[in-house]
């Protein structure tokens, strides 16, 4: 069994109360930290939730939260799941090149020699979906092309609309800053510059409602701030819905043949599949649950990927140290983009030093049960980006190693 429940809530995925080893210190009794772990029970758990949350909507896996060739072959083995969403056309190229199919590029691009790979080779052009927001990028890939802008295989290409939520006429914006495509005019006209170029075929929408699907509604010891992003999300989810419903409808005039309309993450799953219009859903984190996804009212999920840091000194009571430790994740800059201390429970870092490049010092009544060697469990506060530390995963079921399987920098790729 996972040490951590499926009964996780708000600031939530606290530890249990644990005497002496846990699971995971018995599964790697044989390795040394610095190391990362994945509970294989805990991670097969939450895509079952995802995919419930789904109602019977197909989840695009987005491999940026992932970056683990082997989980990404697990989870698309499950029933539910469908394609992968990417992050750059390097991995793209990658993931067809080694067997993956129906990927869908999340992001422009401006690599050109990647579009040049992709438009020589008909398969690959027949595996990846790019995406587009602007008639420029359209420009750059025939420029790219092999033989100019009247050669090459036929690219698939996605369009994605705007889903921030704007206040007193624009003035105040909440989400992302991502695509210039916000009304369904002007979706329809890009779409039909694409539906009349040669050299390409429309074949989706997409809509990422980050501010929806990453902002937790309930945060422990904020309860007026929570309130807020409740009403705040409410009023988003309504206005999305209706904007996105006419920006799909737009769209299909010009191109009837649509094969996809994808929205969502994981924070929003279950409220962008009510949606008549979308047709898939988009989520990764969900896998993992880092911590940044504890703080949702509307589920819970068992931390699945964690971290480890051997302790190399005992300054003095109360305190450890631990070799290095200090992974922040993306974002603006703040205490909730820092890893947590999680097992043993009781950790806490010291405000004047916090997670350290080389050594990070913890404090609290658990540090004096800690010896030099021993493990202290780390939560990452995002997904994928764990991965970007760490060459290997070690796949955990109960107290015992079950595999060890690269990460994608333990295959050489690091894409950004």
């Amino acid at each position: 069994m996972s040490p951590q429940t499926a009964d996780t809530h708000g600031d939530r995925a606290r530890p249990p109360a644990l005497d002496g080893e846990t699971p995971f210190d018995r599964a790697t009794a044989h390795l040394d930290a610095p190391l990362a772990v994945v509970d294989l029970q805990a991670f097969d758990a939450n895509a079952a939730d995802l995919v419930r949350r789904s109602k019977g909507k197909p989840i695009r896996v987005a491999s940026k939260s992932v970056r683990c060739r082997a989980l990404l072959e697990r989870v698309l083995a499950r029933e539910g799941f469908a394609g992968i969403m990417s992050f750059t056309l390097a991995e793209s190229l990658w993931l067809a090149r080694s067997g993956f199919g129906d990927i869908l590029l999340a992001y422009p691009t401006a690599d050109r020699a990647g579009l040049a790979e992709l438009t020589a080779e008909p398969q690959l052009a027949a595996a990846v979906t790019v995406m587009v927001d602007d008639p420029a990028q359209l420009d750059l890939i025939d420029a790219a092309r092999p033989d100019g802008a009247r050669g090459g295989a036929e690219v698939r290409v996605c369009l994605e609309l705007d889903t921030s939520f704007r206040l007193l006429g624009g003035k105040v914006r909440v989400g992302a800053r991502r695509s210039p495509l916000r009304e369904p005019a002007q979706l329809a006209a890009l779409a039909r510059a694409v539906v009349r170029r040669p050299g390409f075929r429309l074949v989706g929408l997409m809509a990422y409602e980050g501010h929806l699907a990453g902002v937790g509604d309930e945060v422990a010891g904020k309860p007026v701030f929570s309130r807020t992003v409740r009403v705040m999300q409410a009023a988003a989810r309504k206005e999305l819905a209706r904007r996105r419903w006419e920006a799909v409808r737009a769209v299909r005039a010009v191109a009837p043949r649509l094969e996809f309309v994808n929205g969502g993450g994981t924070g929003s799953v279950q409220h962008t599949a009510a949606e008549a219009a979308v047709t898939e859903i988009a989520a990764g984190s969900g896998l993992y649950v880092p911590r940044l996804f504890d703080n949702f009212r509307s589920f819970s999920g068992r931390p699945a990927a964690l971290f480890a840091q051997p302790v190399v000194r005992r300054p003095g009571p109360g305190v450890v140290t631990v070799l290095g430790g200090g992974y922040p994740a993306s974002g603006a800059a703040g205490a909730d983009r820092l890893p947590v201390p999680y097992l043993p429970a009781g950790l806490r870092y010291d405000p004047q030093e916090g997670p350290g490049e080389v050594q990070t010092p913890l404090l609290g009544p658990a540090a004096d049960g800690l010896r030099i060697g021993d493990k202290v469990w780390f939560r990452h506060a995002k997904a994928g980006e764990l991965c970007e530390r760490f060459g290997e995963l070690h796949l955990i079921e109960g107290d015992r190693v079950v595999d060890t399987v690269p990460t994608y920098r333990g295959e050489g790729r690091t894409f950004l």
